[in-house]
């Protein structure tokens, strides 16, 4: 079954217990034989090389478009296009990381690492451990690192222990949402190199130090040298800007609002990805545009499958799972942001108000 979007406005937590379920390990088996024998899984290494070559050819161009434009303000067009462009070359280095583009789980991390170090200036070992752990516990308490509090507050719990100016914040956190991804940019950039200085493990280490150097100082040396001070402060600001909400805008409809699992909870896989995920409707337009997150559900029970067979198993996710009666949920972008915007908003109404009187509140008002 697939529910209305406004149905998922109001995220729950997920009960579990004893369920009737004669076997949900033959369950995920026969869907996945059903996406295997449809050939679902196979790699598409030509769309991934056309993919990338137009990537980079628009890329070349934007530089092109720098260098010829020179000391004007018209250089802040050429920012944002920057700032769309390395968010496509995220989404390749994120489907490097499943195994989507190339048969050798080798030359997909060799692939992943230099597109998301060299070409985005993030870290791939960070986003490895990060992400691996998201899909394995999605939307799941205490183990999923996405739902962890920060800026953003997702669990109601953590809500209600904050007070004084984050709990003023933190009540209007919906709204603040979108203009805080305007710093997501930064502070991903950030995390790449608290990573790979860090005393944590980090795969590849030098490799990554070496590619992360090259790609950000080299890139704010060229802008700081061929801009003047001022334009050069606003090329950076709005490139990273755009990257962050792009960034932001691609991932947090699929899991955001959607119900949440106990840490403790018994879920069968199949349920485990589809409940807690939704997809974005859309054709082919949508599926560049999020770079195939548009079909989460998919994505995250067969988190190796390339971005041009999402579309032909999502019919068969959908239809095996309106037969066991399974919860799938879709709704349109602006949808999904509106769901998004009112879950955050309903978690910080959870905090306790900065303004109100305790003794007000002993006695009542």
């Amino acid at each position: 079954m697939t529910n209305p979007a406004s149905s998922a406005a109001s995220p729950r937590i997920i009960k579990t217990g004893p369920r009737g379920i004669a076997n949900p390990v033959s369950e995920f088996s026969a869907l996945l034989h059903t996406i295997r024998d449809a050939g679902l899984l196979h790699r598409t290494r030509r769309f991934y090389i056309i993919n990338f070559a137009v990537i980079t050819l628009a890329m070349a161009g934007a530089w092109v478009g720098f260098a010829f434009l020179g000391d004007t303000w018209y250089q802040l067009i050429i920012a944002a296009v920057l700032g769309i462009l390395f968010t496509q070359y995220a989404f390749v280095a994120h489907e490097a990381a499943h195994r989507q583009v190339f048969e050798s789980g080798k030359a997909n991390d060799t692939a992943g690492r230099i597109v998301a170090d060299l070409f985005v200036g993030i870290s791939y070992s960070w986003w490895m451990t990060k992400h691996s752990r998201h899909h394995a516990n999605p939307n799941t308490v205490g183990k999923d690192p996405d739902i962890e509090p920060d800026f953003i507050v997702f669990q109601e719990a953590h809500a209600a222990k904050l007070t004084g100016i984050s709990s003023f914040l933190l009540r209007r956190q919906g709204w603040l949402f979108f203009p805080a991804l305007t710093l997501e940019g930064i502070n991903l950039h950030l995390h790449a190199f608290k990573t790979v200085l860090g005393r944590g493990k980090v795969d590849k280490r030098a490799t990554e130090i070496v590619l992360l150097a090259i790609r950000n100082v080299g890139y704010i040396a060229v802008v700081f040298s061929l801009l003047p001070l001022g334009m050069a402060f606003a090329f950076l600001g709005v490139q990273m800007a755009v990257f962050g909400v792009y960034m932001g805008a691609s991932f947090a409809p699929n899991h955001k609002g959607m119900p949440q699992l106990p840490k403790d909870s018994k879920v069968d896989f199949l349920r485990r990805q589809v409940l807690t995920s939704r997809n974005i409707r859309g054709g082919f337009g949508m599926n560049v545009f999020m770079g195939g997150l548009n079909y989460q559900i998919e994505h995250h029970l067969f988190p190796s499958m390339p971005r041009p067979h999402l579309k032909r198993a999502g019919q068969i996710v959908r239809e095996y799972c309106e037969a066991k009666g399974i919860l799938y949920t879709q709704a349109n972008l602006t949808e999904s942001y509106g769901i998004v915007i009112a879950y955050l908003n309903r978690v910080g109404l959870t905090a306790r108000d900065p303004f109100d009187c305790p003794a007000a509140q002993r006695y009542g008002r």
